[in-house]
């Protein structure tokens, strides 16, 4: 059996007839380096320089895609829901008679002003978030007012300071279903005395912490 014989072959360069003077332009594609020839019954057939020029590799085309186009397989995370913190009594006790709790609301607010945080506490008149707590709601005088808050550090601060007062938590899906409530008139009759050393607290005090639908609210 007689092995393969091997054609090497050097950069393609056109091979120029004898009585030529001037080169033809051409283009051609890359040769290759070595041409395998398979012996036959006829014996070893050479390949033409010519036949080498016709040999071509064949383009390949990159397509793009639209990163748009590929989507994702992952569904997009839906927003996990906040959780809210309260604390909960009657109103006329929060509002018409916490001796300290008018000062501690205002002492936060301005703190909040100075470093310019975004207020995170709010008092809820009759909130509607009561009816999911029905054994809170069985023990509260009616009309109640919450103190909520996304800060649970505070408000337990705020629980060992005020008394009589009921502490839970939530979770919301949104701000306005949170701070949601229910209509209702206040009404609180003035003491006949007052024998307090600092003055009575003025009705609407409040209002600077309502949420701020409930702005300017009057009874």
């Amino acid at each position: 059996m007689v092995a393969p014989a091997t054609l090497s072959l050097r950069p393609c360069v056109p091979f120029a007839p004898p009585n030529q003077h001037k080169l033809s332009t051409f283009t051609s594609s890359p040769c290759p380096h070595s041409v395998h020839l398979q012996p036959s019954s006829a014996g070893s057939k050479l390949v033409s320089s010519h036949a080498l020029r016709k040999l071509s590799v064949s383009p390949v085309k990159a397509v793009a895609v639209d990163s748009d186009q590929t989507g994702s397989s992952e569904p997009a995370q839906r927003e996990k829901p906040k959780r809210y913190y309260f604390l909960v009594a009657n109103a006329k006790f929060m509002l018409d008679e916490e001796e300290h709790f008018k000062e501690l609301m205002y002492e936060r607010l301005r703190n909040f002003g100075e470093r310019n945080r975004e207020q995170d506490f709010w008092l809820v008149i009759e909130p509607k978030f009561l009816d999911k707590f029905p054994d809170i709601t069985k023990r509260l005088k009616r009309p109640a007012v919450a103190l909520v808050s996304t800060d649970s550090p505070w408000i337990t601060f705020m629980k060992l300071r005020l008394d009589r007062v009921l502490a839970n938590n939530f979770e919301a899906d949104t701000h306005n279903e949170a701070l949601a409530s229910n209509p209702v008139d206040l009404q609180f009759d003035k003491p006949q005395t007052w024998t307090a050393p600092y003055p009575k607290y003025e009705f609407g005090w409040w209002e600077p912490f309502l949420p701020p639908k409930f702005d300017h609210h009057s009874a």
